[in-house]
């Protein structure tokens, strides 16, 4: 309690008011998911599945709920890090996960197991971890810092290695790979997401400038990370529509949480530098608490496809019953039923 005391009485008006954007928007993200599921099932069932190249989900409304309701949530998280630290709002992202996977168990039957009930807990703990011990941070008065920041070779040498394993990626192994291996998708969406947020960071400065009365709206640079948003954001929904369509949401969600999270603390580690700007126990215990949240995911990862209670036959019933209601077999999240979808 000492140390929640301590925090809350240093932290600047901006911090918190990114934490409480943060905090919001994984409650959105993480429903979001949910209902952009059981559209993408619905769509499914009438038309060519998203996961096999299909956009019928898009005439389809329960899709398009989720989907405002996942952009409510992202321009939540757009402000959040406008005001905070990405090492800070990042990996408040655990809360989605969290969000997701009880929901899942109680709309969609994807049952979680007393053991994801304790990966939840971890995740808030590391998650609670991290905020406690985030940088403050960094004062820019104008978008040209954030893109002089953005072209030091260090970040430029992570931007160019992310955009080549993105097109080696989306070019050669999803095809390839894609229906079978939930990594494929997901390593598109993370990767590509790493670049987004520091655009979006940096989009969100020249935002919260610009309404200030310092006006970056002039500037190029402004205009240039626009540009890389829109791409990088475009890119992700589609992946993701893909990895959700195609394997189990109380999978997708976690994993895509983990990768996602430890690309963009390392990019902003890198373009901010916030490790700069913290002692060595500072930067260990964040470690430390994002390293309890991995945990808490492998927990939830582990046991998706355990129940408490129930026998292995009634178990067995209800998985047959869910499969047929779905239309393909999703009870085997990381490898996809091929057999299925070619009858």
């Amino acid at each position: 309690m000492a140390a929640v005391r301590r925090w809350t009485e240093g932290m600047s008006a901006d911090n918190f008011k990114g934490l409480v954007l943060a905090l919001s928007s994984s409650l959105f993200i993480g429903a979001s998911f949910i209902v952009k599921k059981k559209g993408l099932k619905k769509a499914g069932s009438s038309g060519i599945r998203a996961g096999v190249g299909g956009y019928s989900y898009l005439l389809e409304p329960l899709w398009w709920i989720g989907m405002i309701t996942m952009v409510v949530g992202e321009i939540a998280n757009f402000a959040a890090y406008a005001f905070a630290p990405a090492i800070l709002v990042t990996p408040l992202g655990a809360l989605s996960i969290i969000i997701s996977a009880v929901l899942a168990h109680i709309i969609l039957q994807e049952r979680l197991h007393t053991f994801g009930i304790l990966g939840c807990a971890l995740c808030v703990v590391g998650s609670t971890t991290i905020v406690l011990h985030a940088p403050p941070e960094r004062q820019i008065e104008s978008v040209t810092e954030v893109w002089n920041l953005a072209t030091e070779p260090g970040f430029l040498f992570y931007t160019a290695l992310v955009l080549t394993v993105v097109f080696i990626l989306v070019f050669h192994i999803v095809p390839q790979y894609g229906q079978t291996h939930i990594m494929v998708y997901i390593a598109v969406c993370s990767l590509v997401g790493s670049i987004s947020v520091m655009s979006v960071k940096a989009l969100g400065i020249a935002l919260k400038l610009t309404f200030s009365g310092m006006n970056q709206l002039v500037y190029p640079q402004t205009w240039a990370f626009t540009l890389v948003v829109i791409t990088c954001v475009l890119t992700q929904i589609n992946y993701l529509n893909k990895a959700l369509d195609t394997f189990n949401t109380a999978v997708v969600s976690p994993i895509y949480y983990v990768m996602f999270t430890s690309l963009t603390i390392l990019a902003s580690v890198i373009m901010f530098k916030d490790w700069d700007r913290q002692t060595p126990t500072q930067i260990i215990t964040q470690m430390c608490g994002f390293v309890t949240i991995l945990s808490g995911t492998f927990l939830l990862h582990k046991t998706k496809d355990m129940v408490d209670g129930p026998s292995l036959t009634s178990m067995s019933i209800r998985a047959l019953k869910h499969d047929e209601e779905d239309g393909f077999d999703e009870g085997v999240p990381l490898k996809c039923q091929g057999s299925l979808r070619s009858l």
